[in-house]
């Protein structure tokens, strides 16, 4: 059994189509209204249909008061750290304190090549993820001047600012066995999506995350563990994993975060369904916290 104790939270993912730009922000409010805590927004600088996501996490914050955003990864090949580290900062000082980094090594080579950006191999890409990591934190350091010396990414007397309203966490899309030590090392947060990381997966990386953790001096508590699920509610029987009554979703929910370690769910549903996004919210997230409270309640008797 893994369960870290972590209040447990839920998002959505929209699909930041340029051709629907109003129904994703339809999809915001609504998130916000209902509830929900985080809103998840995936970054592809070269797919010519969607928004670019930064325009769109910060429209997305000017038009909220209360729900946080992240990049759900943002494209490290495309998006200099240093200027990333700077942009978040900025979101994060015009937010109060709502925005989040999660941060991807890079896929999809061939057209992140045609815009221009680096092609690199696994090795090439772990390494250059782990130096940009650097390069955030020296970026929000506070110092006068920083300077760094890496293969990738180099900063040579940077002046360091603004500073984020809060530490924003580094919440890493990663799922190799080096870069799970270097989450667990380095990172504040873990992102799989769970059509990439199945429930069965998760234990195992859990425990690189956790074995990394505790041999840097830190609890693997305090790493959030963010599911990027993709399902269906439905008022009929189940057909798999994620796609049923709401009983259902409430149940395989609550064992993700009393067995299967997860805390926080951001759900991506077919062709953005605002009324899957409002039972979600309304049905299932409620449901879910009562559950786990109860059960978590009577193991502390």
């Amino acid at each position: 059994m893994t369960d870290y104790g972590r209040p447990v939270r839920f998002g959505v993912f929209p699909t930041p189509d340029a051709g629907r730009a109003e129904d994703v922000l339809a999809i915001a409010a609504a998130a916000e209204d209902d509830g929900l805590d985080l809103i998840g927004i995936q970054d592809h600088p070269y797919q010519r249909r969607h928004l670019d996501a930064w325009a769109l996490l910060a429209t997305v914050l000017a038009r909220t008061e209360r729900i946080r955003v992240f990049p759900d990864v943002a494209c490290l090949p495309l998006r200099d750290p240093a200027v990333m580290a700077q942009t978040a900062a900025s979101l994060d000082v015009l937010s109060g304190a709502r925005f989040e980094l999660g941060l991807g090594a890079g896929a999809f080579w061939d057209a992140i090549a045609a815009m221009g950006g680096p092609r690199r191999s696994g090795r090439e890409a772990a390494d250059a993820l782990i130096e940009a990591i650097d390069v955030l934190r020296l970026m929000w350091s506070g110092e006068r001047s920083v300077r760094y010396d890496g293969a990738h990414y180099q900063l040579a007397g940077a002046r360091p600012g603004p500073a984020p309203s809060h530490d924003i966490g580094i919440w890493l899309g990663v799922t190799g066995p080096r870069l799970l030590g270097v989450l667990g090392r380095a990172a504040d947060g873990w992102i799989p999506s769970s059509s990439y990381v199945p429930p069965e997966a998760l234990a195992d990386k859990h425990a690189r995350i956790d074995d990394a953790a505790r041999a840097a001096g830190r609890e693997p508590a305090d790493i959030q563990r963010v599911y990027n699920v993709f399902g269906a509610i439905t008022d009929s029987a189940p057909t798999g994993f994620l796609h049923g009554p709401v009983d259902q979703w409430v149940d395989e929910l609550t064992e993700l975060v009393l067995d299967g370690g997860m805390d926080t769910f951001v759900f991506a549903t077919q062709d953005d369904d605002v009324s899957q996004i409002q039972r979600f919210a309304r049905e299932v997230a409620p449901a879910v916290r009562d559950a786990v409270a109860r059960e978590r309640n009577g193991s502390a008797r």
